[in-house]
């Protein structure tokens, strides 16, 4: 069994990729059915700051897939979740060839449990495990809930 996703993502320039400061970084990606969503570059790659870049789309699809994966099993395991939000941070290194790498997303849960608060870590540990996204990528994501 298998999914697909399908995009599509469309860039264009005049006069082109002359040199490496001349071309815009702007592009948008979209899918039928969808809002299309205005990408670019991070700043520091010559991007523009008010489109979203692969790397906070990165960490976004981290923090969802733990989101809905998390409300999964407190469903199945009869928790009532009435509010959740993160506050992932990723962090992006310099390797030792010179290029570029996400080393870590961890993530900052915060959720609202109806009638209470129970430990939640069995929950996060299960969600993590069940996040193909997570599964799918080659640096640590780590989960760090607030204290309670």
């Amino acid at each position: 069994m298998a999914h697909e996703y399908r995009l599509a993502v469309a860039w264009h320039d005049d006069p082109g990729t002359v040199d490496y400061r001349s071309y815009t970084r702007d592009h948008v990606v979209s899918a039928d059915g969808k809002p299309s969503l205005d990408g670019s570059a991070d700043r520091s790659f010559r991007g523009n700051p008010a489109r979203w870049n692969p790397e906070e789309l990165l960490v976004a699809a981290l923090s969802q897939c733990h989101l809905l994966s998390f409300l999964h099993v407190a469903a199945d395991a009869g928790v009532v979740v009435t509010a959740y939000t993160d506050h992932p941070v990723g962090r992006m290194t310099k390797d030792d060839d010179g290029g570029w790498s996400v080393s870590s997303v961890v993530l900052h849960p915060e959720i609202t449990v109806a009638g209470g608060a129970p430990d939640l870590t069995t929950l996060h540990h299960a969600a993590h495990e069940a996040c193909f996204i997570a599964r799918s990528v080659a640096f640590p994501v780590t989960v760090e809930p607030p204290e309670r």
